[in-house]
């Protein structure tokens, strides 16, 4: 078996990719925080996910893992070391100091990135034959950090598994509470995209020692011919995820989904026409009773509300790119329009309160 060396931005969300890396025998680097990248170069990461047939959580201990796993601040970091690079933090992180200068060097390696943000980079847009990537900047935080990016060199991955920090836990523990899989759209170039279909049979293959002997774990790596695939994730934002922020308060994404179920698939399939309108069929999207399903078992608040609550001046604005996506084709909804200026004026209250 041929192993990689795979550098992830990110080391919270991205430590799910990571174990899953891992345990296939790949060598990961983690880009985080000095206290993270220390405590992870020590303990390794914990990644506890739900199996079917088998009560409570499985723990997944990277130190008892094939593959090799370390962690560095970004400034320690050379992207020309890697075969592939994944993009696992929030869009507006790209623009912090040390990170953007990172993300820098990533674009002029010229080595393959796989983005699992919500958010799709700028670059990847521009692989969309009738779209106006240009159009779109205002909804990133910074859009220049993406400008030096070859779009054959980048790829989206849907993050569909939802996971989250214990908060009684160290900051190398992440627990799993939606086992679903990435699902990621192919490169241009067809080396690159044999690259991510040998890790996604890698994945595939593992079988992982229990007390009740080896199990088939969930969370897999699916790689698709069509770049539309992971578009799919914006229905989900846009009737669940966003529709947790409130005017002055926040709700799950349970209760945003099925508070008024019918509104909710009217997001939902909404934001689905505009996919489709940009190039995506049918078969890529998934159905809304599908979704309406997972949400039951979603009882936080998403990250994007929990941000704007805790003061973030900046987040990930897929409602406003969906917008802009939507008004170039000619398109509106005003439940959206209504949305998008709800977080536009919560952003602009942290700001001022800052």
């Amino acid at each position: 078996m041929k192993t990689y060396k795979i550098l992830i931005m990110g080391a919270s969300y991205g430590s799910l990719l990571g174990a899953k890396l891992l345990l296939a025998g790949h060598t990961v680097k983690l880009v985080c925080l000095p206290a993270e990248a220390d405590l992870i170069n020590v303990e390794g990461i914990r990644v506890r996910m739900p199996v079917k047939g088998i009560s409570g959580l499985v723990e997944i201990d990277s130190r008892k893992l094939p593959g090799k796993l370390s962690a560095s601040v970004p400034a320690e970091v050379d992207p020309a070391d890697f075969d592939l690079v994944a993009l696992a933090m929030q869009e507006p992180q790209y623009a912090s100091p040390g990170v953007r200068e990172l993300l820098a060097a990533v674009a002029k390696s010229g080595v393959p990135s796989m983005s699992i943000m919500n958010m799709p980079p700028l670059p990847f847009l521009k692989r969309i034959p009738g779209i106006d990537a240009n159009s779109c900047r205002d909804a990133y935080t910074d859009p220049a950090v993406w400008d030096a990016f070859d779009p054959a060199t980048m790829t989206l991955c849907s993050p569909d598994p939802q996971a989250f920090r214990p908060p009684e836990e160290k900051t190398n523990v992440l627990q799993v509470r939606l086992p679903t899989n990435f699902k990621a759209a192919r490169f241009e170039s067809e080396a690159h995209t044999a690259m991510l279909r040998s890790l996604a049979a890698d994945i595939e293959a593992i079988r992982f020692d229990t007390p009740d002997g080896p199990v088939e774990l969930p969370v897999k790596l699916k790689v698709f011919e069509s770049i539309f695939v992971p578009l799919a994730k914006w229905s989900m934002l846009l009737a669940g995820n966003y529709r947790c922020v409130q005017k002055d308060s926040v709700r799950s994404i349970q209760d945003a989904v099925h508070s008024d179920l019918e509104a909710s698939r009217a997001m939902y399939e909404w934001v689905g026409g505009v996919c489709r309108t940009v190039g995506a069929a049918q078969a890529d999207l998934v159905p809304f009773e599908k979704y309406a399903n997972a949400a039951t078992g979603l009882g936080s608040p998403s990250s994007a509300a929990r941000a704007l609550a805790g003061g973030a001046r900046n987040i990930e604005r897929v409602d406003r790119l969906v917008q802009t996506l939507a008004l170039q084709k000619g398109l509106r909804f005003a439940p959206l329009d209504e949305l998008v200026t709800l977080v536009d004026s919560r952003i602009e209250a942290n700001r001022r309160a800052a």
